[in-house]
């Protein structure tokens, strides 16, 4: 599908698109993920139905934009979390020429990396809506649409949404970038793992890791940590600590909610220890799904690390 083409001919007729090829339909979202008579209930609805003044993209693309759905596609939005950190692969992913405001027609594209080429995929903008709320993906701001119409490219990619429910963080992560993933476990973990994340973090990688234990339980730990969960990670330093100096690490949980409660976490009293310079500039305290931790306890609550970029 050709999306300037197929817009091209939309705006011509008056039209709104609508994509015969992943139709606002049950097969769509995919048979048993949800019980059949709630399947039944779901409304498609366009952005411009549901807000007054939609947006593709405010004030910028981030990871504190999207909020985990009904699908447990996890693996793919801490992929996601991170490719909003990097810009160079994301202006490749959301193409710029598209949005509400000039040439509207309920059609959208975004591109993905799939066997060796790049894919670009056609979608329009009907939403499966549930009782008045997002099935799936649903942005903080009400009126900023990215998330959920690049969740909607992707599972048209897999088939369905159904087949987002469950995947690999390390496949999104190349998908998003073209590039190529290296992944660690941490049961044996590399002896130099503090310096590798802190050299990743500083040549722009896009970086995840996941928990060991089921995905389809997500059970959220005492210490805040869910299992079988996959997670973005933003951030790792090496900050000075009493008398020494210690590596630390930054994770986001895209539930965009639910954060580590132990030592490093948003209240806990190490940072009282710690120079307000540092302070300041690292330290978000907000129930925003993201948090500190040190390397150790990282790699005590943590199974997997995966790094990927677009060359080794």
């Amino acid at each position: 599908q050709d999306f300037k083409d197929l817009r091209a001919l939309c705006l011509s007729q008056g039209l709104l698109f609508e994509d015969s090829t992943f139709p606002a339909h049950i097969s769509s979202i995919g048979p048993s993920l949800l019980p059949e008579d709630t399947l039944r209930q779901i409304q498609w609805k366009r952005p411009t139905e549901l807000q007054r003044n939609p947006h593709l993209i405010m004030d910028g693309v981030s990871r504190f934009d999207i909020m985990q759905g009904e699908v447990g596609d996890c693996w793919m939005l801490a992929a996601l979390g991170s490719l909003t950190l990097r810009k160079q692969f994301l202006e490749n992913v959301i193409p710029k020429d598209q949005g509400f405001q000039d040439d509207y027609a309920g059609i959208f594209h975004f591109r993905f990396w799939q066997y060796g080429e790049w894919v670009d995929v056609v979608i329009d903008d009907r939403l499966p809506i549930l009782n008045g709320r997002y099935l799936f993906v649903h942005p903080r701001t009400s009126n900023e649409f990215w998330p959920s119409l690049l969740e909607k490219a992707y599972a048209k990619v897999h088939g369905s949404y159904q087949n987002l429910n469950g995947g690999y963080l390390s496949d999104a992560l190349v998908d998003f970038t073209g590039g190529v993933q290296v992944q660690f476990s941490l049961k044996e973990p590399p002896p130099e793992l503090k310096e590798i994340l802190r050299a990743a973090d500083r040549s722009r990688c896009l970086m995840g890791c996941s928990t060991p234990g089921q995905s389809r339980r997500n059970i959220e730990l005492r210490n805040g940590i869910v299992q079988g969960h996959a997670y973005t990670i933003t951030g790792a330093v090496k900050i000075p600590y009493k008398n020494g100096w210690k590596h630390i690490i930054r994770i986001w949980n895209p539930w965009g909610h639910g954060e580590w409660k132990g030592p490093w976490s948003d209240n806990s009293p190490q940072w009282d220890r710690v120079e307000p310079k540092y302070r300041e500039a690292l330290l978000r305290n907000k129930d925003d799904g993201e948090f500190w931790m040190s390397c150790e306890n990282f790699q005590e609550q943590f199974s997997w690390v995966y790094i990927c970029n677009n060359t080794p």
